[in-house]
């Protein structure tokens, strides 16, 4: 029986890479693979799943509006399909991750799912909640935080390198717009205790 993955993180640690590398590992054995990103996710160009150590590939673009397993199925017909692999996959409806487990259900296909598991104001994306609750395996991938510590959250940054509370829980950006925590610095930045990325200090003053 095929089975469901999420590999979650917060940024930079590595999850288009290990995307990419999966499905390579899979074409290098002669198996067809599809890769599926979000359509409005266009910071590399629409379609495109881009690493930050240069690795990139072709994907297939969805909207919320699309049903993920029948566009899987459609293209099962034209070509066997080995694995599915989902990028950015937060952005995903609740519906879109039914279909994801239909996909491996009926159609016997294993689904890579890679995504950020919280926002910038540490609340879960909606993809993410229920890729956590409903699929088989769960991996966390490892950041790391300015401390040192597991990076484990999302501060989004303003014009001018400070933290952001409100807004939108989605707006594409990369490194020039988010970092990720630990825990103990995301909220002492989201709370205005210490300065974005500075290290608290003592009553000395030394860090």
């Amino acid at each position: 029986m095929a089975k469901l993955y999420f590999y979650y993180s917060s940024m930079n640690a590595g999850k288009s890479t290990a995307l990419l590398q999966s499905s390579y590992n899979y074409r290098e054995r002669g198996m067809n693979t599809l890769i599926m990103a979000p359509q409005f996710d266009d910071r590399y160009g629409v379609g495109r799943v881009t690493s930050r150590i240069g690795l990139e590939a072709a994907a297939t673009t969805f909207s919320n509006a699309d049903d993920l397993f029948e566009i899987v199925t459609t293209c099962c017909a034209e070509d066997p399909l080995h694995c599915v692999l989902i990028d950015e996959a937060q952005f995903l409806t609740k519906e879109q991750v039914f279909q994801l487990g239909q996909v491996s259900d009926k159609l016997n296909i294993p689904v890579l799912a890679y995504g950020i598991r919280t926002d910038f104001q540490g609340e879960p994306f909606e993809g993410s909640k229920y890729l956590l609750a409903w699929s088989d395996n769960l991996k966390e991938l490892k950041a790391i935080c300015h401390c040192g510590s597991k990076a484990t959250m999302i501060i989004r940054l303003d014009e001018n390198g400070n933290a952001v509370t409100q807004g939108s829980q989605v707006e594409i950006g990369g490194n020039d717009r988010y970092l990720s925590m630990c825990r103990k610095h995301f909220k002492d930045n989201f709370y205005g205790e210490t300065e974005v990325g500075q290290p608290e200090t003592d009553s000395a003053g030394t860090a």
